[in-house]
């Protein structure tokens, strides 16, 4: 789990939806001050949780819009009184197409976020500030929240424990993909700890050795 000294911060995930995909509550420890991140549906069931950690969402962060991840959020933002923050504005052709019992996905309905954002944009959570990377190929628009000190990413669908992003959906693109993780991703350092859209956390130095899509090892035979 991600933590600095001053403030502390905690993170917990609760898979939601059929996807079980990743929504995660992030908060700061001294204010309980916190972002929900990519709330794909269950939104009754995240306000309980979120009520029971006692923390105050303060916005709403999106890696993409694919409906496991954004499915939710509309009604979020309603009851939780708070702004969308997220994806890049390429994925606003996915937001616009979202419609209700989508894979179960009672609540789920188009919306444009509050804000967009690029690559080298910044967003914060009680002074922790997390810095955009703009990492197309699972879609067009996915976005990936770095913070330095923490050596810390969400990095929604673009990176998984053992695996990567499917390129087969409207806006995918294999190569693309590739290239996000390779150029953006890897550089930041092997020893990033990351939490994916879907199953566990893992870190950038083991996916280099062992991930069969993107190990060093595996590319380097390409």
């Amino acid at each position: 789990m991600p933590s600095t000294d001053t403030p502390s911060f905690q993170l917990q995930a609760f898979p939601v939806t059929q996807l079980q995909q990743n929504a995660m509550v992030f908060w700061s420890t001294s204010s309980m001050k916190g972002v929900l991140i990519d709330p794909g549906g269950e939104i009754d069931r995240l306000l309980d949780e979120i009520k029971k950690l006692e923390v105050t969402i303060t916005e709403i962060w999106l890696t993409h819009g694919h409906i496991d991840h954004a499915g939710g959020a509309a009604e979020a933002r309603r009851r939780l009184g708070v702004k969308i923050t997220g994806p890049h504005r390429d994925d606003q052709f996915l937001l616009d197409e979202l419609k209700p019992g989508t894979y179960g996905i009672a609540e789920a309905e188009s919306f444009t976020p509050d804000r967009y954002l690029d690559e080298g944009d910044n967003v914060e959570l009680d002074g922790a500030k997390f810095q955009i990377f703009h990492c197309p190929g699972h879609s067009p628009g996915s976005v990936v929240f770095y913070q330095q000190e923490m050596a810390f990413a969400f990095v929604g669908d673009v990176l998984f424990s053992g695996s990567i992003g499917r390129t087969d959906l409207p806006g995918g693109n294999h190569q693309q993909l590739l290239d996000s993780i390779t150029q953006k991703l890897w550089p930041l350092g092997e020893d990033i700890q990351f939490m994916p859209g879907h199953g566990p956390g893992s870190t950038f130095s083991q996916e280099r050795k062992t991930n069969g899509f993107v190990a060093d090892s595996v590319l380097a035979g390409k």
